[in-house]
């Protein structure tokens, strides 16, 4: 299993109250058509005012082939533009990563 974890910092005209409804809502109905999405997860600070960052993505692929085609298609595309529309792209890092889950006690 691939995750993508990308740090999200929102475009300066956006507030934070604003960028969450515009990513926790529009786009992300949209990014959940992703072909090959495994599992996507959104996460949001508690102190927002405190925090370089506004939030934090995770999408799980089967492999990095899979995470390739998603973001090649026609929807990944879509994807990508809507959320360069609110997003500040050029920030936040992103990696690619394998998880290893170490305990689960949910």
């Amino acid at each position: 299993m691939i995750k993508l974890v990308n740090l999200v910092v929102r475009k300066d005209e956006y507030t934070h109250e604003e960028f969450v409804e515009r990513w926790t809502g529009e786009h992300a109905d949209l990014a959940k058509d992703l072909p090959g999405l495994k599992k996507y997860v959104t996460s949001l600070p508690t102190a927002p005012e405190r925090s370089e960052y506004d939030g934090i993505v995770e999408l799980y692929f089967e492999d990095m082939e899979s995470l390739k085609a998603a973001f090649s298609s026609e929807i990944g595309e879509a994807v990508n533009a809507d959320a360069a529309e609110f997003i500040d792209m050029e920030q936040g890092p992103t990696e690619y990563v394998e998880e290893t889950v170490q305990l689960d006690r949910s």
